[in-house]
């Protein structure tokens, strides 16, 4: 399927050929021979529209099984006709380039439903891709330039693509018989082995022409094209895909850009992460993966997602299950448990604004190890599990920072920071640059390295720690060590002693040495403590650099850029600048990568500034911030959010395991119906 002029009938014969298949085409093998007349002649006689209707009533005729079928241009245009086709087969989408389109079609507009005096092919063109967008299983993008044997291959390597899923402490990729799907890994999260889930055959390289093609797209046009390449149709249909990516990415974020890349000085330029609703870059991922969730879950049972958190991750994740459709908040919610004194203010009036509906958070008199050991506890109890199964048809499951479809999202914004620099003229295409990213459970450093692995030019990423440096330390030397950290710092989200996604990082690094991660992780939950060999060390210093700055710089970054732009970061970009400062060698860009408003920590950047007389009302602090920033202006949605909640209480748990059991059996009851 495709636009006329997108090559479908050359391109079916090539891959029928190549698959050993007879090929029918709907112009040639259906419509003439039905109507007994040439197609040009009949639109000529019966006009456009009566022509779409006799075309649909054709192919709601036709069956054909074991082929190759190349459509007309116009058929996705009759809904029936297209209903009737995707019963029996597979919709393969020839996005073409609308240059090379205009070019083939100079000789054959006599035949294209819709061309007549004042109506450009230009526009024929754009009308038409709605269809072709509604209809479609898998696309195959293709890039300017592209040959028909080109495309053919592509379609191949489309049709044939198999998208498992392995364990990174599992020793042999080819052993088990049972394989995991996209729509199995979202839904368990952890393997079975306690490892974390990876492609078994990596993701997909895109070529340079389909790189230029994503680079005059929207964000999320950017964003659904990339992850149909990596999310297969039998797990995520296309067009539910892309309605997906539309629904997170878009009026609620606050620049029409999503994750817009801004110069900052000289060679850096930050990519601003913090335009969703939680003010944090966790929005990119969390706005998705609710929808992904609810998309792949059981149709016959509720489901209620327990998320334990200190940081961004419970507004963002509230945020994320209130905005699903009325039918998914009817089976699906989530409830966080955060510990009562260990959020900042402004983290906590964004959670307990939720109190309705499928999404809630409640605090806890403890800190954030009692909430996350009482969800582990909950989900291993089968007493519990099965009391909840039959009573209230529920299942309890969880959305922790290091599941698979957290993390994919997050490739999206790497490369699109990359194509917005190409767009600006900053770089030409195959240019480098770098990457310098705050990392806390080295997540979003991950995901740059899959960017990279995909296609981005990315030469080197640079992981910024703040004085609590594991990953520095890791990076630096090869030994994570977990003895002698401090927890208190103006940048919390680094704060995190046990960065869970180095797993892949050294599954990634080491070519898929499951045994060595196994080993690995086994000595580190005995001893917080391990050591990697020096050959693998120097591998992984080829791709990462790390390291760390103090408190003092931190905050004096932000004192000196914004005496000299007028720009506000956060404590977590600060700390990005100075590493970035310190390591980055001059010769390419460097994306300086804001994981989170500066609003988000007004106290500290209010003391960077050395304000005078900071108020003690967290409304007021933010007013006096808007007031002094240039740029970025304040978060909007942030403001309205302390507005509506600072005056609200909030429900407080004893550190009690069964309260909390109480919490989620009431959560269940307020949000599902009883099964009688």
């Amino acid at each position: 399927m495709g636009p006329p002029g997108a090559g479908k009938t050359t391109v079916g014969r090539i891959v029928a050929r190549r698959l050993g298949l007879p090929v029918i085409d709907v112009d040639d093998d259906v419509l003439e021979a039905t109507w007994k007349m040439p197609v040009a002649a009949k639109l000529t006689a019966v006009g456009g529209d009566r022509f779409l209707e006799e075309e649909g009533e054709a192919l709601c005729n036709f069956s054909a099984s074991g082929s190759v079928v190349s459509l007309t241009g116009s058929n996705p245009l009759h809904a029936g006709a297209m209903q009737h086709i995707k019963q029996t087969g597979l919709v393969v989408y020839l996005d073409v380039d609308t240059e090379d389109i205009i070019q083939r079609l100079r000789m054959k507009v006599n035949r294209i439903v819709g061309q007549e005096a004042g109506v450009s092919m230009r526009k024929i063109l754009r009308y038409r891709k709605q269809f072709y967008e509604k209809w479609l299983d898998m696309r195959v993008l293709c890039g300017a330039g592209d040959t028909v044997e080109e495309i053919a291959e592509k379609v191949l390597k489309a049709v044939e693509r198999s998208e498992t899923y392995v364990s990174t402490r599992s020793e042999n990729k080819g052993s088990s018989k049972d394989k995991t799907y996209f729509s199995d890994v979202l839904l368990e999260g952890l393997a079975p082995d306690g490892g974390l889930y990876v492609p078994k055959n990596g993701l997909p390289k895109i070529d340079t022409r389909e790189w230029l093609r994503l680079a005059d797209m929207s964000y999320p046009e950017r964003a659904s094209a990339l992850l149909e390449k990596c999310i297969h149709p039998t797990d995520i249909p296309a067009f539910d895909l892309r309605t997906m990516v539309f629904n997170a990415y878009g009026s609620n974020f606050a620049s029409e850009s999503i994750a817009p890349v801004k110069h900052l000085t000289h060679n850096q330029y930050i990519q601003e992460l913090f335009h969703g609703p939680s003010a944090s870059f966790k929005d990119l991922a969390l706005q998705l993966m609710p929808q992904l969730f609810a998309y792949c879950l059981p149709q016959m049972c509720n489901y209620l997602i327990l998320v334990a958190t200190s940081r961004d991750t419970g507004s963002a994740v509230l945020s994320g299950f209130s905005g699903l459709s009325d039918g998914d908040r009817r089976r699906t919610g989530v409830l966080v448990f955060f510990p009562e004194e260990g959020v900042s203010e402004i983290q906590k009036l964004q959670m307990t604004g939720y109190r309705d509906g499928n999404a809630k958070a409640v605090s806890v008199l403890s800190d954030f190890d009692f909430c996350q050991r009482a969800i582990k506890r909950m989900l291993g109890e089968s007493g519990l599990m099965g009391h909840l199964a039959v009573e209230y048809g529920t299942v309890l499951s969880t959305a922790n920072s290091i599941i698979w479809a957290r993390l994919l999202p997050q490739v999206v914004y790497h490369s699109s920071a990359y194509l917005d620099l190409f767009t600006q003229g900053v770089i030409r295409f195959g240019e480098p640059i770098d990457v310098c990213i705050p990392s806390g459970n080295f997540g979003n450093a991950m995901s740059a390295l899959y960017a990279k692995q995909i296609g981005i030019p990315i030469r080197k990423v640079i992981c910024a720690s703040n004085h609590n440096r594991p990953i520095t330390d890791f990076i630096t030397t090869g030994e994570c060590d977990l003895c002698g950290r401090q927890l208190v710092t103006h940048s919390p989200a680094i704060d995190i002693l046990k960065s869970s996604n180095l797993e892949r990082f050294i599954y990634h690094v080491s070519v898929g040495d499951g045994r060595l991660v196994r080993d690995l992780s086994t000595r580190f939950e005995r001893d917080q403590y391990f050591s990697i060999p020096e050959p693998l060390l120097t591998k992984i210093q080829q791709h990462v650099l790390a390291g760390w700055c103090s408190e003092d710089d931190c905050l004096a970054a932000i004192r000196t850029v914004h005496a000299q732009t007028g720009y506000i970061m956060d404590t977590h970009t600060a700390v990005a600048k100075v590493v970035a400062d310190r390591l980055q060698d001059g010769l390419c860009p460097v994306v300086v990568c804001s994981t989170a408003h500066y609003g988000k920590f007004a106290p500290a950047v209010l003391k960077a500034l050395q304000f005078q007389n900071v108020p003690e009302d967290l409304l007021e602090q933010l007013k006096e911030l808007g007031s002094t920033a240039s740029r970025p202006e304040m978060h909007g949605h942030m403001i309205r959010c302390l507005q509506d909640s600072s005056s609200q209480a909030h429900t407080v748990c004893q550190a009690d395991y069964s309260v909390l059991v109480e919490e989620v059996e009431t959560m269940i009851q307020d949000s599902f119906l009883k099964v009688m």
